[in-house]
């Protein structure tokens, strides 16, 4: 069988591609790949950000596969949003920074995605289009939509975009804060390859990225206090990294510093 998720690493940047054309919709089968590539990237040392993107240029995802929803049973779709909702969290958990490369159409479950990512980034004055439009098949976006989404734009725009199924163009999407760039189509790709890659070692302290991201992705679901107390233990392990010696020590010699990831 072909691989519904592909995984490749260079230069630092991993990127997990997901590969069921024409549309990439997932299946249980998908969700499966995708997690063992999620985990694949979180535990490979050469891997310092991951990029997901959808193979070809006109879907990122259309979301989950309707076929396959239409000949399965309740329970089975139960469990398929369970296992799908363990995949985003570990996806939002990894202490890597994750970039959604929307190259397409990102649709329903499609968004769902994208938005357990850091960062989106999306195709400038194209056709596409993003939303959740669940309401028209009589749903909801059950794989943690109505949760990110109201954690992006609000809960009263959550709402009105969730009830009214709208989609959207991408440039609407970026003025909400749903998308964070818009790229040009040609060398799309590239340059987001390229934006990832200035996260990398040299350029950036990859553990302090990645400790940043911890701090707000869990920080920002328990009270103040212990996000704080979270603040505090995750600043002691950045200051005992080689990367926070050769930081402090490049500012006070006026250098560019060299960081290693370490």
């Amino acid at each position: 069988m072909p691989k519904l998720v592909n995984y490749s690493v260079e230069a630092g940047v991993a990127v997990l591609e997901m590969c069921d054309p024409p549309a990439n919709t997932y299946t249980y089968e998908m969700n499966r790949e995708l997690d063992e590539a999620i985990l694949q990237a979180r535990f490979d040392d050469t891997a310092h950000v991951i990029v997901l993107k959808g193979a070809g240029d006109k879907f990122f995802s259309a979301g989950a596969n309707i076929k396959m929803l239409q000949s399965v049973t309740p329970y089975f779709k139960y469990y398929f949003c369970l296992h799908a909702n363990e995949t985003l969290c570990r996806l939002e958990q990894t202490p890597k920074l994750v970039i959604a490369a929307l190259n397409g159409h990102t649709v329903g479950g499609g968004l769902e995605i994208a938005m357990a990512a850091d960062l989106r980034i999306a195709k400038k004055g194209t056709d596409a289009q993003i939303g959740l439009p669940e309401v028209n098949l009589g749903v909801l976006p059950g794989t943690g939509g109505t949760q990110r989404l109201c954690r992006l734009v609000g809960k009263s725009k959550a709402i009105d975009l969730m009830v009214t199924g709208r989609l959207l163009k991408m440039d609407e999407a970026l003025e909400l804060g749903i998308v964070n760039y818009l790229y040009e189509p040609a060398n799309f790709m590239d340059e987001v390859i390229k934006f990832a890659r200035s996260f990398v070692p040299p350029n950036k302290a990859s553990k302090s990225v990645g400790n940043i991201k911890r701090a707000v992705q869990s920080g920002a679901e328990v009270g103040f206090l212990d996000g704080l107390a979270m603040e505090r233990e995750l600043q002691q392990l950045c200051f005992q990294s080689s990367d926070a010696k050769e930081g402090l020590n490049a500012y006070v010699e006026k250098r560019k510093p060299n960081f290693s990831g370490k």
